[in-house]
């Protein structure tokens, strides 16, 4: 493999100079960039981090990590983690499963040619294979076979004997999963559960929570509609079909053509029950759902901002203002005034409007109700961001998170405002059959139930009026809620939604980012494939209406001062009626239109005083919802 791949790997110190002026010198005298001259240490480099595509920049970025790891590193360990994650074709990544699959016996145990043929594959691991195309096999086997004479590491007489060998390779069939995102998932959370020798020494049972079913349809859903998306008229980016692996081996980092991810919980336990990190793992081993591929969340973030804001005492029919924002109306802001993403604004309309149509205006004026420092609580205590930035445009999305992250955060809808960990491995037994691991299903009260509930009645509409409303046209049916989510200049397309039994996250976009399509919101990109997986999960998980978890209780209350109606109110048609929890109905008659309390108006005994301890700061807030200071 070293004769093969990087000859001088124990004398350089990450970047073979002399191999690079060599490669330079043939790829001029020929005409074409016919040879690379990556170290193994550059190679482990790029296939360890997303670092671009092939251009100048991305090669002396990971000239840079080579010389890091050079640093950090032995050499040994350095072959040690390149030789156990190359791929050798057929799925197999790794020697030890390489010569499992191929030859049927552990890497230690391979005499020459076989191991000649192996390091042979490395360069084109599929378009080489010796259970796909012997005589390319043979050819390269023997490419390496020379270059080791070349280099004095065997004979001329070896060589001839190991060439005439005849391979009779006897392969094992690899299970499906192996060449999946969601093994990586897997193979990650091993890294951290075990010791390496506990994974080194092998014969453990690992049961995960994952679907094949769920996960086979996932898969299908994410590459129906991207091959879509790639046929539409406005679609000006490289296709899927069209892209060739590079000859010389070295593969992309960052996938040109569009790509996608899918995660899917079971809200009872977290377990996850679907994990798709692209659309070809032989092609790109980046897995989009998982940290670090981190994006943008945009306004799939605004619905955690209305839950606080409700938890502090706003109610669904509260008047907002969807005016647009005056340079310094937002609080620690400057001059910053974000705009709807369609460019039109309105008058006072409903809180719920914001949410439900998704009005960047209205849900900047939300968030500075919630307030900068419990939004930015909630982002951490949901584990969606643990650096979210210090400034209001976080209220919608400005910041990054992984598609697992946020699809965990919004299983707290269906659970009652409790965030439970989502989690891949269930269960670890050693070799006796005994378990050394089980999952700690931790759960954790993170958001409160009843602005939770009072967020997901909202999000149900987003569905079926909303900015998700072409779902019904999709096929979807089930009793489900959810929210879109686009970023600035179309770049991410999301959608993240859920049913009583389980919670579904997708993010449609590029590797290095960049416009999907003209106007490409997240209804348009990302909700088909969304409804594909729910659908087809629910002859496994049946969807049940999604029920409260607290008493409801009907009351009339004021749109302008969120508490009760009064006579006053209703004169000023202010007043309307609502269903909500028990302990978010208002104590106090609205004090802004004076009158008699309206005679339909609930109040609850007992209650805490909540609405009526804070009215001067909720005339202040608002005045800040109505557009002003």
């Amino acid at each position: 493999m070293l004769a093969r791949e990087d000859a001088r790997f124990y004398e350089h110190k990450g970047i073979d100079w002399r191999g690079i002026l060599r490669a330079l010198v043939r790829d001029i005298t020929s005409g074409s960039a016919k040879e690379g001259a990556s170290s193994i240490t550059q190679q482990l480099a790029r296939n360890s981090l997303p670092l671009g595509g092939r251009t100048l920049s991305r090669k002396i970025l990971e000239a840079m990590v080579a010389l890091r790891i050079e640093r950090q590193f032995t050499k040994q360990q350095i072959l040690e983690l390149y030789i156990n994650r190359i791929y050798f074709g057929n799925g197999c990544y790794g020697v030890e499963t390489a010569s499992q699959a191929y030859f049927g016996k552990s890497a230690s145990k391979l005499n020459l040619p076989e191991a000649a043929l192996l390091a042979g594959l490395i360069r084109g691991p599929n378009r080489f294979s010796q259970l796909r195309n012997p005589e390319g096999a043979r050819i390269q086997r023997n490419i390496v076979l020379d270059r080791m004479v070349a280099l004095k590491k065997l004979s001329t007489a070896e060589a001839e004997d190991a060439k005439r060998a005849k391979i009779t390779p006897h392969p094992k069939r690899m299970p499906f999963i192996q060449e999946n995102y969601a093994m990586d998932a897997v193979q990650r959370d091993l890294n951290l559960l075990l010791t390496q020798d506990q994974i080194d020494n092998g014969g453990l049972s690992i049961y995960t929570t994952l679907d094949p079913a769920v996960q086979s349809s996932a898969q299908d859903a994410l590459e129906t509609q991207l091959t879509k998306i790639e046929h539409q008229s406005n679609f000006h980016h490289p296709l899927k079909a069209n892209y060739k692996p590079p000859e010389n081996g070295e593969g992309d980092s960052a996938m040109p053509y569009l790509e996608g991810a899918v995660v899917l919980i079971d809200n009872a336990s977290g377990g996850i029950r679907a994990l798709v990190g692209g659309r070809d793992y032989a092609q790109s081993k980046f897995n989009r759902a998982l940290t670090p591929a981190n994006r943008q969340v945009g306004s799939a973030f605004k619905p955690f901002v209305y839950t606080i804001a409700f938890n502090h005492g706003l109610l669904p029919g509260a008047a907002i203002s969807d005016g647009p924002i005056r340079p310094g109306e937002i609080e620690g802001a400057g001059s910053w005034s974000p705009a709807n993403s369609d460019g039109t604004y309105g008058g006072i309309m409903p809180c719920s409007y914001g949410l439900i149509h998704s009005r960047n205006t209205m849900s900047v004026r939300v968030g500075q109700f919630a307030g900068l420092d419990a939004v930015q609580k909630v982002a951490n205590d949901l584990g969606v961001s643990q650096n979210i930035p210090s400034g209001p445009a976080i209220y919608i999305g400005s910041f990054e998170t992984n598609l697992k992250a946020l699809t965990a955060a919004y299983s707290v809808f269906p659970n009652a405002g409790l965030r439970k960990q989502a989690y891949i491995i269930e269960r670890i037994d050693n070799q006796q059959h005994k378990p050394i691991y089980r999952t700690a299903h931790i759960s954790v009260p993170t958001l409160d139930p009843s602005a939770a509930w009072m967020t997901s009645q909202l999000m149900e509409e987003v569905l079926t009026k909303g900015t998700a409303a072409s779902a019904r046209s999709l096929g979807f049916r089930l009793p489900a809620a959810g929210k879109t989510g686009t970023t600035n200049d179309y770049k991410d397309a999301w959608f993240v939604g859920y049913t009583s039994t389980l919670t579904c996250g997708v993010w449609v976009g590029f590797d290095q980012p960049t416009t999907i399509v003209p106007h490409g919101y997240g209804a348009a990109l990302a909700l088909p494939v969304w409804t594909q997986v729910m659908n087809k999960a629910a002859q496994h998980y049946p969807a049940e209406p999604l029920q409260p978890s607290m008493p409801i209780q009907h009351a009339t209350v004021c749109s302008i001062s969120n508490q009760l109606a009064t006579t006053g109110c209703t004169a000023a048609e202010s007043a309307y009626d609502i269903d909500l929890p028990a302990d978010k109905v208002p104590t106090a008659a609205c004090q802004v239109h004076g009158g008699s309390q309206w005679p339909f108006a609930q109040q609850v005994p007992g209650l805490p005083q909540k609405a009526a301890n804070f009215p001067g700061r909720l005339f202040k807030s608002f005045r800040r919802l109505f557009g002003g200071r």
